[in-house]
């Protein structure tokens, strides 16, 4: 359940305000958190996002429910959304977390030469913050981030314990940073010669623009030259591995543990699926998605749906996949074929020259 900001509840009328809602049933309802139908209790607030969700509706214990439609089978107050899911995350968002406080500057922090720090900032103990760092307004630092040379960091951005920066390297505003995540690491660039591997300076940086989240232990690798850029909206899951020169369009996801190799470039609103792999020097177009584990071998035109190792069509490697298990069946039937083939063929032959005789 969750913890109401106030002691006062809140009326559903109020909430459905907000949301430009709807409410069925009793307007001055009121609710003191919010949860999911599974968990949640007689004050709080649920959704319900599909049909499908009815019956585990039905047995919550919720006060009151955000809807799509009207549901007769719920006797409890409802309120209508076009898109519950989404209010949903708007009411947490207003009602129930908390307002930005500033904490102001910790003393127990190392401050290079030249530092900008914006107003209202919130930077704890054991911060390192470079020369010429720029730290922008409302900005929030926990312990252990680390903000290299000439680094800047937007309005509202919040980097969690132990989140590095390296130098040169640009975040944008209300960009979240989770815990342990690197940007701006070397990338992994090397030319053999003579049997050694010679080390290629990385000397461009990273560019993370406006309303993007990356989560822990997340690692952008600086360009070679140039850039390696995150556009603005992008959602970055925990342990996802961004390569020098790689360019995400906006407002793309990318699941846990995806790997994308050097100079690879996706559009806007592309989807990756956990621990899928991009080879390096790749066009992913436009509104692409990526199933999850596949192996992206080859550039990839926009609006289409992708699966397998190597990638194909994902309707292809739907049937790809039902095949497999079958494969022992199949290699007994065709032996089974080769055999009778081979004795067909003996016979056939034997006739022959019969006749010849």
């Amino acid at each position: 359940m969750a913890v109401p900001l106030t002691s006062r509840p809140i009326r559903l009328d109020d909430i459905s305000r907000a949301i430009d809602g709807r409410v069925v049933g009793s307007s001055d309802a009121t609710v003191s958190g919010i949860s999911s139908l599974a968990e949640a209790g007689p004050e709080d607030l649920g959704y319900v996002a599909s049909d499908r969700y009815i019956k585990a509706a039905i047995d919550s214990q919720a006060a009151a429910l955000i809807v799509r439609r009207e549901i007769p089978e719920l006797s409890r107050p409802q309120i209508l959304a076009t898109n519950p899911a989404y209010a949903f995350a708007r009411i947490a968002e207003m009602f129930f977390v908390a307002p930005f406080q500033s904490r102001g500057v910790s003393e127990q922090i190392a401050r290079g030469e030249g530092v900008v720090i914006g107003e209202q900032a919130s930077i704890w103990p054991f911060v390192t913050l470079g020369d010429q760092a720029y730290i922008g307004a409302r900005v929030t630092l926990y312990p252990g981030v680390f903000i290299g040379d000439d680094a800047v960091i937007g309005d509202d951005s919040v980097l969690y314990p132990n989140v590095t920066v390296r130098e040169r390297c640009r975040i944008g505003s209300r960009v979240i940073i989770h815990s342990g995540t690197v940007i701006g690491s070397d990338g992994f660039g090397y030319v053999q010669h003579e049997g050694r591997h010679q080390k290629i300076p990385q000397l461009g940086i990273v560019c993370i623009e406006d309303d993007v989240e990356l989560g822990a232990n997340v690692t952008v690798d600086r360009a070679t030259f140039g850039q390696t850029v995150i556009k603005r909206g992008t959602k970055v899951d925990n342990l996802v591995q961004v390569a020098h020169n790689v360019s995400i369009g906006e407002h793309s996801i990318l699941v846990a543990q995806v790997g994308i190799a050097g100079s690879t470039r996706l559009g806007h609103h592309v989807i990756v699926g956990g621990q899928a792999g991009l080879a390096d020097h790749l066009e992913i177009g436009d509104q692409v998605m990526i199933a999850a584990r596949s192996g992206v071998n080859r550039s990839l035109t926009g609006n289409q749906i992708v699966s397998g190792a190597p990638v194909m069509p994902h309707e292809v490697a739907m049937k790809a996949m039902a095949v497999i298990p079958r494969l022992p069946e199949l290699r007994r039937q065709v032996r089974e074929l080769e055999l009778r083939v081979q004795a067909l063929e003996g016979i056939r032959t034997k006739v022959k020259v019969k006749k010849k005789k």
